[in-house]
């Protein structure tokens, strides 16, 4: 899913012009991070949840030439389908 498809259904179902619906299809992404910046989840009912979750830092290998690596610790996102979700699909 992108932002351009996000904008196309808004579109389709408002009657709002194209560059209105791009707009909004941004402000919805911008408030879902930022909701999971300030909280660590983001629940959005009969579809799932992302949550934020934090690696630790690892040794890794370089797959070219098998060389270890070190990878920082860091900030990923899951996601979790929601049983309506898991039914639908």
């Amino acid at each position: 899913m992108s932002k351009a498809f996000i904008a196309k259904v808004i579109q389709q179902s408002t009657e709002v012009s194209r560059a209105t619906a791009i707009r909004a299809a941004g402000e919805l992404i911008r408030a879902i991070v930022a909701t999971l910046k300030k909280t660590g989840k983001f629940t959005l009912s009969r579809f799932g949840t992302f949550t934020v979750h934090r690696t630790k830092a690892r040794k890794a290998l370089n797959p070219q030439t098998g060389a270890s690596i070190r990878v920082k610790a860091r900030k990923t996102v899951r996601f979790k389908a929601s049983p309506v979700l898991k039914r639908a699909v």
